[in-house]
């Protein structure tokens, strides 16, 4: 048999997740910016669900609290 390697992504970079335990555990803020700035690509984009790990729920309640800390110029829009 074969031995199993580690798929890679096409980018070459290692897939990182956040893993949170979900947003029970803290609730989401729009002005608590270091912890929504975790949550966010050095682009300025909200990250994917697969790696925060949160639920659909949290994951909307993230994109609403970042969505509402740009309205107020927060934080950044996309560029």
């Amino acid at each position: 048999m074969a031995p199993k390697f580690k798929k890679k992504r096409k980018s070459g970079r290692p897939l990182i997740k956040l893993r949170s335990r979900g947003c029970a555990d803290r609730p989401l803020d729009y002005k608590d910016l270091e912890h929504l700035e975790t949550y966010l690509t050095p682009q300025g984009q909200i990250l994917s669900r697969r790696r925060t790990g949160y639920s659909a729920k949290c994951q909307r309640d993230l994109k609403r609290s970042i969505k509402r800390a740009r309205h107020l110029a927060l934080l950044p829009f996309v560029g």
